[in-house]
């Protein structure tokens, strides 16, 4: 099986690239470094700079990702400043600003940045959605509490595992993993 060094500090994440990546034969070594993260809200820009930052840092072949919400009633913000805008404004808030028919509409999209020691590779993923009059579920992950699937009925947060099957995370790794395979890496 291929390990992989993974630059996050948010367990989640990692669980869910580890569990969705050894399906593929591949195995998340965790790298809990910190990296400063350039603030901008072009994710493509943010995860390039923080990939090659972090592979300065380690020094070995490592993969960053960044997940972003891109809300279509404020023309794609916040994206790469997805973090801060969800620490100012936690669940409750972001509901009752996005949760209402009409405004609710949105993205998430997880950027994957990948160097190999060479080159620096770049995978998408994303999936459409709707924000909830309220948060429904577990609010452990972030904003998975209010973010509802184009063509679900439930949040992310209230999915349990199915998540992994169809999120934008699963859709970014799943290029990745196929890049590695046809690389000859796994």
């Amino acid at each position: 099986m291929l390990e992989i060094r993974f630059l996050s500090g948010n367990k989640f994440k990692i669980e869910e690239a580890s569990l969705i990546l050894k399906e593929a034969g591949v195995s998340v070594v965790p790298v809990n470094a910190k990296v400063e993260e350039l603030q901008t809200e072009d994710t493509s820009r943010l995860v390039k700079d923080k990939a090659l930052k972090a592979f300065e840092k380690i020094g070995r072949p490592l993969f960053v990702e960044h997940t972003g919400l891109y809300i279509d009633y404020m023309n794609g913000l916040p994206g790469g400043l997805t973090q801060i805008f969800w620490d100012t404004l936690q669940a409750d808030k972001f509901t009752q600003l996005f949760g209402k028919a009409g405004e609710n509409t949105l993205v998430a999209k997880t950027v994957i940045g990948f160097v190999d020691g060479k080159k620096f590779h770049i995978f998408e993923g994303s999936i459409k959605g709707i924000v909830p009059v309220e948060p429904l579920g577990n609010r452990k992950f972030q904003w998975d509490c209010v973010f509802i699937p184009e063509g679900e009925t439930q949040t992310f947060a209230q999915m349990g595992d199915k998540k992994n099957e169809i999120s934008m995370r699963k859709k970014a790794l799943d290029k990745f993993a196929l890049f590695l395979k046809n690389r000859g890496h796994i």
